[in-house]
């Protein structure tokens, strides 16, 4: 008799243990924030900080590296000022075209424009090497994980708070692990409650 109250006890204990930790885990940190919408890859959008080099066919003197100032724009000689801030790679070509033929600088320009350098992306909390690392297009969290060393024992790896800012509004949400990732996106890991 005394054998099965121990081994009821012993069941209950159980039971109560593992319905605590089916809790913990469906609460834990972060877990009350947004599902960050899944828009796939981004077209990457120009923004301060990255550096282009743009090439002027047949213009040596209107080609060159630059990089897009805290305003937006890149500084281009002869030109002046020509905003960059928001423009794919492609739309930054056409403005550039067209600022040279508003300028009567060149007639029928050929413009091509590469980034040469991304703004960073931030991995805080739960990874081994938690800082700022650079941004690749097509970057998702777990390759951000990655380039971070990977999560500590102690990180929830089934989500992570991302803070994004977008036409000047910021906005936090979480995200899984295959959910790809924007320039000057901050993740942060979360820590397991036990």
């Amino acid at each position: 008799m005394q054998l099965v109250a121990a081994a009821a006890v012993r069941m209950v204990r159980q039971i109560c243990l593992l319905t605590l930790m089916l809790l913990a885990a469906c609460g834990g940190p972060g877990s009350e924030l947004p599902l960050l919408p899944d828009a796939g890859p981004p077209d990457y959008s120009l923004g301060p900080g990255d550096q282009v080099r743009i090439i002027t066919y047949g213009e040596e003197n209107l080609t060159g590296e630059f990089r897009v100032n805290d305003s937006g724009n890149i500084s281009l000689p002869l030109i002046g000022a020509v905003h960059a801030a928001g423009l794919t790679s492609s739309g930054l070509e056409g403005a550039v075209a067209t600022a040279l033929r508003h300028g009567d600088l060149v007639r029928g320009p050929s413009v091509a424009v590469e980034v040469i350098s991304y703004r960073s992306i931030y991995v805080l909390g739960e990874v081994n090497k938690p800082g700022q690392y650079a941004y690749q297009p097509g970057m998702t969290v777990l390759s951000a994980i990655a380039l971070s060393g990977g999560f500590t024992y102690r990180a929830i790896d089934d989500y992570v708070a991302i803070v994004r800012s977008s036409e000047g509004k910021t906005v936090q949400g979480r995200a899984g692990p295959e959910a790809f990732l924007r320039p000057g996106d901050v993740l942060k890991v979360f820590e397991r409650r036990f």
